[in-house]
């Protein structure tokens, strides 16, 4: 059997928003952000938009998010909508923090990943073995598991010490760490507030400094992810299910191992994503504490296209402006409205020069009301500042809906045999 004949249901056309964007493309477009973000930091005097600790703080808010889409990614890439990311991650930080305060946190991230597999398996059974639609199922396993843990949570944290029914006791730390020297280097060149230099160093910095190793490995996950694949014949079959299972069932692939593996596993990085909550975000699990962050991970795997690095970028996006709710969030919103309507200008121009004028149009006008509010206030509401990540989010996936292409047999029903 030829990995490249079962490649072949991949090859297909691009969807709507023509050509995928290019890496150097990609790179000048990251620049120019770069670039704009310093001109307003340095225009408004909101330093913290930049600062190393706001992005260390967005990097780790951005792993369970992260994770919660790697498990997105590998469902619907195998043919499995998996809108019950949500409930993998509650189960991954009851089961966590519940393995973690008895016997360590190693061993309540390992739960934590059963967890999640568990809640994924439920979902597999439902949508490959009995063609339950797969948004029916989704949502029935996240309210399953919020009923459960709550109720589980009632018989073991409300006795142990320490916890209560909606919150369990404390977990051990598994520790942090920053790179020695270039850490605090960088931080030194932040402090600084350079044009651009201090930005550059502020994103780095936050990278490199008080990491858990628990991000390290769920950052070390993307391009794993990316290479087992797309660089792998099995990676190539799996791919092949969300594409065309008849034709690779054709070709000899047990499509239903194929998604039963793909959802286990996207269960499973959910999992990690909801222990890495409970054990490393807040070492301690609270009733709601994943607060949507499944869905959110869902819509970084969208506005990702279905691809790793795509998806690692959302989820940045979101972490970040879930990041300022926690550090200077009313002074810094402030000052990205003022860049949200600059990007707005460019979005408006590019839009003309596609010819496309009426949403080139309300772009403009969109932008002048955003320069309008900037220039009008001095702060922004809390509450506004609390549904920043959820209005990032609705903003995202409408203005990238039309150059997305998902698996073209991605929640379609499937039966062995069907193309027969």
């Amino acid at each position: 059997m030829s990995t490249a004949t079962i490649a072949k249901p991949q090859a297909t056309q691009p969807g709507k928003g023509g050509r995928r964007m290019s890496l150097p493309v990609l790179l000048l477009v990251i620049a120019g952000v770069l670039v704009l973000t310093s001109a307003v930091r340095i225009i408004t005097g909101a330093e913290g938009i930049t600062s190393t600790g706001q992005m260390s703080t967005a990097l780790r808010l951005a792993v369970p998010i992260g994770l919660a889409g790697l498990g997105g990614l590998w469902a619907e890439r195998a043919g499995v909508v998996n809108i019950g990311l949500e409930g993998m991650m509650i189960l991954g930080t009851w089961f966590g923090a519940w393995a973690g305060y008895q016997w360590g946190p190693w061993v309540g991230v390992v739960f934590g990943i059963l967890g999640g597999a568990l809640g994924a398996l439920l979902h597999a059974v439902a949508t490959v073995t009995f063609n339950v639609n797969h948004i029916v199922s989704g949502v029935a396993l996240n309210i399953l598991a919020l009923g459960a843990t709550r109720y589980l949570s009632k018989f073991t944290f409300e006795n142990a010490e320490g916890g209560s029914s909606k919150q369990s006791p404390p977990i051990d730390s598994l520790g942090t760490f920053s790179v020695p020297g270039l850490s605090d280097w960088l931080n030194t060149l932040n402090e600084k507030h350079w044009f651009l230099i201090s930005d550059i160093a502020g994103l780095v910095g936050g990278l490199l400094t008080d990491l858990s190793p628990l991000t390290v490995v769920a950052v070390a996950l993307v391009p794993i992810t990316w290479w087992v694949l797309w660089r792998t014949a099995f990676g190539l079959r799996l791919r092949s299910c969300g594409e065309n299972p008849v034709a690779a069932e054709s070709l000899g692939v047990n499509v239903y191992k194929y998604k039963y593996i793909a959802v286990v596993i996207s269960g499973g990085f959910a999992g990690l994503g909801g222990a890495f909550l409970s054990i490393v975000a807040s070492n301690v699990y609270l009733d709601g504490q994943t607060a949507g962050r499944g869905y959110i991970g869902l819509a970084a795997m969208i506005f990702g296209n279905w691809m790793p690095g795509g998806l690692a970028l959302g989820a940045g996006l979101f972490g970040y402006t879930d990041s300022l709710n926690l550090r200077g969030g009313t002074v810094n919103v402030h000052a990205l409205i003022l860049l949200i309507a600059i990007l707005l200008v460019f979005g408006a121009a590019y839009l003309a020069w596609r010819r496309k004028y009426v949403p080139a149009a309300i772009t403009i006008v969109i932008s002048v009301l955003m320069f309008i509010w900037y220039a009008s206030t001095n702060d922004v509401p809390r509450q506004l500042v609390t549904a920043t990540p959820y209005i990032v989010t609705l903003l995202v996936l409408s203005l990238s809906a039309q150059s997305l292409r998902m698996p073209k047999a991605d929640g379609l029903p499937y039966r062995k045999g069907q193309g027969k």
